[in-house]
Formats: C-alpha cells, sequence, structure tokens
C-alpha cells in the first residue's frame, strides 16, 4: 500500500479541509488572492446582482453586424454573439430558441438544420481581420434570464452528474421527465460526456471551487480571470470598435461556457492555439462595453460541418476563428 509523504499528506489534507470549511468568495481569494473575482462569477454567486443592470451579449434575437469599411452598401457581415444552444431567430414569433440545437461552443457538433436554414445572415462566429478599431456592429444587449447560481463544493460532489443517473437527478430537483428543463440538462450532461476535440482538454465544472481548480491545474499560475461586460441594457444600436483592442492571451488559455442547467455548470476546455481579445466598444447611444473575443488559431480537428465554417464559407484549419463571449462566460489567462 503506497502511504504519502507527510508533506504530500498535509496538502491533500489542506485541500479537503479548504473545500469543507471556506465559502465560495474565501476560497477565491484563498486560491487567487490577488485576482479580482470577474462580475460575471459574481452575478452567478449573488443571482440578486442580476437585476436591470446585469445585461449580456444578444445571441439569439439580433446578430452583430460588423461592418469593415469594405464592399457594398449593406453587405456587412453578420455576426450572431451570444449565449449556449440558442437557435438564429427568424424574426417569427416563438422563433429563437431551440433546446436540441448543438451547442455552438462545442466543435465537433455539426450545425443543425434549423441553426443553418433559420437564417443563413446569422451567425455566431466572424473573421479575425474583422476586429478592428473602426470597425461598426449593430448590437443588442439584452438580460441574463439564466439566473442558476452555484452549489457550494461539497454540496454539488455529493449530486450524481452522469446520464445513468438522470431519473435521480430529475427527482432531485423536481424536473418533469420530457420537458424543457429536463431535455436541457439532458444535452448538457450529454455534451460534458463527449471526449474532447484532438488538441484539446475539456471537463465540466460543477461548482466555483472545481472551475479554480482545473484552471489552476491547466495553467499553472493564473493571471487574469475575464468576462465580457456592459454598462446597462440598451436596445439594438449600432457600436464602434475603440481603439485599445486588447490581446489577452496569445496561444494558451482555458475558456469557460455557461450551461443550462440546475444550477451553475461550466464547460471549460483548455486550449493552446487560442488568442484572445478584450474588445472596447462605443455605442451610438453613449453605452461602452467591453467584450471578450476568442480566435482559434487551428481549427482542424473541428466538424467540418460546424456552424462557423458553413457561415464563414472557410475550411477547417486554414484560417483563424473567432467568436465573441457572451456575457457568462469566463476566460483564464495564465501569467
Amino acid at each position: 500500500m503506497k502511504v504519502l509523504s507527510p508533506i504530500l499528506a498535509c496538502l491533500a489534507l489542506a485541500v479537503v479541509v479548504s473545500h469543507a470549511v471556506l465559502s465560495p468568495e474565501q476560497y477565491w481569494s484563498y486560491k487567487l488572492p490577488n485576482i479580482p473575482m470577474p462580475k460575471a462569477v459574481k452575478e452567478i454567486l449573488h443571482p440578486e446582482l442580476m437585476e436591470e443592470k446585469s445585461t449580456s451579449v444578444n445571441v439569439g434575437g439580433g446578430g452583430v453586424n460588423v461592418n469593415t469599411g469594405k464592399g457594398k452598401p449593406g453587405g456587412d457581415t453578420h455576426v450572431n454573439v451570444g449565449g449556449k444552444g440558442v437557435g438564429v431567430n427568424t424574426g417569427k414569433p416563438g422563433g429563437g430558441t431551440h433546446v436540441n440545437d448543438p451547442d455552438p461552443f462545442n466543435y465537433l457538433y455539426a450545425a443543425s438544420e434549423t441553426q443553418i436554414h433559420e437564417d443563413p445572415n446569422v451567425a455566431l462566429f466572424f473573421l479575425e481581420k474583422d476586429m478592428h478599431p473602426g470597425a461598426t456592429m449593430s448590437l443588442h444587449f439584452i438580460e441574463n434570464t439564466e439566473k442558476s447560481a452555484f452549489l457550494p463544493y461539497q454540496t454539488a460532489q455529493k449530486i450524481p452528474f452522469s446520464s445513468d443517473k438522470l431519473p435521480e437527478i430529475f427527482n432531485k430537483f423536481s424536473v418533469k421527465p420530457g420537458s424543457v428543463k429536463a431535455e436541457m440538462m439532458k444535452n448538457t450532461i450529454k455534451e460534458c460526456e463527449q471526449p474532447a476535440i484532438e488538441g484539446e482538454e475539456k471537463y465540466c465544472a460543477t461548482s466555483l471551487e472545481s472551475m479554480i481548480d482545473y484552471s489552476i491545474s491547466k495553467l499553472g499560475k493564473v493571471d487574469q480571470a475575464v468576462s465580457t461586460e456592459v454598462e446597462k441594457q440598451t436596445p439594438m444600436q449600432k457600436y464602434t470598435i475603440a481603439a485599445g483592442v486588447q490581446k489577452m492571451t496569445d496561444d494558451k488559455a482555458v475558456v469557460c461556457h455557461k450551461q443550462n442547467y440546475a444550477y451553475a455548470v461550466f464547460y471549460c476546455h483548455k486550449s493552446e492555439t487560442t488568442r484572445a481579445y478584450m474588445v472596447p466598444l462605443e455605442g451610438a447611444g453613449g453605452t461602452k462595453a467591453k467584450a471578450l473575443a476568442v480566435c482559434h488559431t487551428d481549427t482542424s480537428a473541428w466538424n467540418p460541418k460546424h456552424l462557423a465554417f458553413q457561415f464563414l464559407k472557410v475550411e477547417p484549419g486554414t484560417i483563424p476563428v473567432c467568436h465573441f463571449l457572451p456575457r457568462d462566460h469566463i476566460v483564464w489567462v495564465p501569467k
């Protein structure tokens, strides 16, 4: 029987004790003492903060219109920027959300028929060359109505999270099998159980503590944890990329995407072929935003029928593909 050295045993005990006795906020301060907690995390820890001033980039509702200053009037690039698992909005009653549409941030999946055909001009993705000061975008910042909060680590560890335990999970959260919520939860677990694409590592964090631990384990020392932020909710308006686009990382990062679930679950993946940017936006009405954009420099392992390729008309592995991140997604940047 293998015996841990006294030092390793103490370290293991410290981890267990810290998870058991510290609140999520205290655990953040313990593990990341010099790193400010991003607004997205604060709002998920305290859903009461997500009232009028809580907004996120609209994904399904209006799309992003990127005007690069080239081409014919009205021939702008349309980029849909927004939340997980949201279908394109056709403007028809009931259009917009499709529970069974594949997660656009899971690159193993081909686009569904609804995503491709309901509005071919709206997509989540754009090209890196279109992200520069002076480019204009028509954006709609909407309130994020997904208010599922983090569970404490010890609580989350006791709750099953697997496809073969779905009846038990539905019963625990009083979710009716076959309902919209049940299908969303089922899809989230299914995507979490899928293998990672080549060149990436993935993990679904069911607590803030586990997301912190995963990010540190993959990056070593963390320099920043950042999310998209906007000043206030506004109607659709034109935004201009301002000077000061900041490259956060040139290769390695952990990106965590909020999922649809009964409590806060994040689909995290670590890549060494990712560039992350903080993009300052200035609205025609004076509203300002700082939007996170992630550019993937190697897409060769993505599904060839992924939404990005079908919309941008490019082939896997040929050119960096970018997308903005919704407000409740987080990028972890290494030192």
